[in-house]
Protein backbone atom coordinates (compact mmCIF):
# COMPACT_ATOMS: atom_id res chain seq x y z
CA UNK A 1 0.00 0.00 0.00
CA UNK A 2 1.14 3.70 -0.58
CA UNK A 3 -0.45 6.29 1.40
CA UNK A 4 0.29 10.30 2.00
CA UNK A 5 1.51 11.83 4.88
CA UNK A 6 -1.28 12.43 6.80
CA UNK A 7 -3.52 9.22 5.82
CA UNK A 8 -4.86 7.84 9.08
CA UNK A 9 -4.32 3.68 8.39
CA UNK A 10 -3.79 0.75 10.71
CA UNK A 11 -0.75 -1.54 10.72
CA UNK A 12 -2.09 -4.62 11.13
CA UNK A 13 1.22 -6.56 12.61
CA UNK A 14 1.02 -4.18 15.54
CA UNK A 15 -2.52 -3.36 15.12
CA UNK A 16 -2.15 0.42 15.87
CA UNK A 17 -3.25 3.18 14.47
CA UNK A 18 -1.37 5.67 12.87
CA UNK A 19 -0.87 8.88 10.55
CA UNK A 20 1.74 8.41 7.75
CA UNK A 21 4.64 10.30 8.04
CA UNK A 22 6.63 9.12 5.18
CA UNK A 23 8.40 6.82 3.45
CA UNK A 24 12.15 5.63 3.76
CA UNK A 25 13.43 2.29 1.59
CA UNK A 26 10.84 -0.17 1.62
CA UNK A 27 9.04 1.22 5.23
CA UNK A 28 6.39 3.81 6.07
CA UNK A 29 6.49 5.97 9.07
CA UNK A 30 3.80 6.38 11.42
CA UNK A 31 3.12 8.59 14.11
CA UNK A 32 0.73 7.11 17.28
CA UNK A 33 -2.99 9.25 16.66
CA UNK A 34 -2.29 10.98 20.64
CA UNK A 35 1.48 11.36 19.72
CA UNK A 36 4.43 9.51 20.74
CA UNK A 37 7.19 8.06 19.43
CA UNK A 38 7.04 6.67 15.58
CA UNK A 39 7.61 4.01 14.07
CA UNK A 40 8.21 1.83 10.88
CA UNK A 41 5.42 -0.04 9.51
CA UNK A 42 5.50 -2.58 6.50
CA UNK A 43 3.45 -1.17 3.83
CA UNK A 44 2.42 -5.20 3.19
CA UNK A 45 0.21 -5.12 6.53
CA UNK A 46 -1.00 -1.24 6.25
CA UNK A 47 -4.35 -0.05 5.30
CA UNK A 48 -6.31 3.04 5.21
CA UNK A 49 -8.90 3.51 8.43
CA UNK A 50 -12.39 2.84 8.43
CA UNK A 51 -14.63 5.06 9.77
CA UNK A 52 -14.92 3.24 12.92
CA UNK A 53 -11.64 3.36 13.52
CA UNK A 54 -10.87 7.12 12.40
CA UNK A 55 -14.00 7.79 15.05
CA UNK A 56 -11.84 6.05 17.99
CA UNK A 57 -8.97 7.84 16.46
CA UNK A 58 -10.21 11.03 17.17
CA UNK A 59 -11.35 10.07 20.66
CA UNK A 60 -8.19 8.88 21.61
CA UNK A 61 -6.71 12.07 20.58
CA UNK A 62 -9.04 14.37 22.14
CA UNK A 63 -8.59 12.31 25.69
CA UNK A 64 -4.93 13.18 25.34
CA UNK A 65 -5.23 16.61 24.48
CA UNK A 66 -7.87 17.26 27.29
CA UNK A 67 -5.47 15.41 29.50
CA UNK A 68 -2.80 17.58 28.41
CA UNK A 69 -4.12 20.63 28.80
CA UNK A 70 -5.40 19.85 32.56
CA UNK A 71 -1.81 18.91 33.84
CA UNK A 72 -2.27 15.14 33.45
CA UNK A 73 0.16 13.47 31.39
CA UNK A 74 0.09 12.16 27.61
Amino acid sequence: MTADAGTLVLDAQTDRLGYVTGHVGPNMQLRPVAGGRGWDADPAHVRPATSEERLAAIRERNRALNSASSGGVL
